[in-house]
């Protein structure tokens, strides 16, 4: 405890809404299978702003996460089977580094004096962010099926609790 709070209360992990309508709209192609969907589709069902989602869509093909077709049957859809695609994997392709201080990889950092152990903090601290959005997939989303470790974690009433 620092100053009466925990420590490390004052460092956040935050989900960009790019990111949020990324994961959205990527899961939405999943539920899809190989049903191509078209932009207006898509951020219809998930209200997200179409230009917004043409943007994340040009990123996720860049990544090659994303095919997509032009013409009357055209849309987009999955360029790999959901089971292989992560909600770490959508993340990156749109936000980069899943967890950077400052800008930079904890890895890259050079702390001196009594803050060097902070470093492996920050390390853990990405190892478990990793260890959650890598182990989820699409395919767990659409299907609503969550892996039991991801659901214990998200059933723990302290999960639920904003401090």
């Amino acid at each position: 405890m620092t100053n009466g709070r925990p420590m490390g209360e004052d460092v956040k992990v935050r989900v960009s809404a790019k990111a949020d309508y990324a994961v959205r709209a990527a899961v939405e192609l999943a539920a899809a299978g190989d049903e191509p969907l078209t932009t207006d589709v898509v951020a219809d069902r998930q209200q997200i702003p179409v230009q917004f989602l043409q943007k994340i869509f040009h990123e996720l093909r860049r990544a090659r996460l994303v095919s997509s077709q032009r013409g009357p049957d055209g849309g987009h859809r999955l360029a790999r089977p959901p089971d292989e695609i992560t909600v770490a994997d959508i993340i990156r392709a749109v936000d980069g580094s899943l967890a950077t201080v400052r800008g930079k990889p904890p890895e890259g950092l050079d702390y001196g004096g009594a803050a060097v152990p902070l470093q492996e903090v920050w390390i853990a601290l990405r190892t478990n962010v990793r260890a959650v959005l890598e182990g989820v997939t699409l395919a767990d989303l659409a299907n609503a099926r969550l892996p039991r470790r991801i659901a214990t974690l998200a059933q723990n009433p302290e999960s639920w609790v904003t401090r």
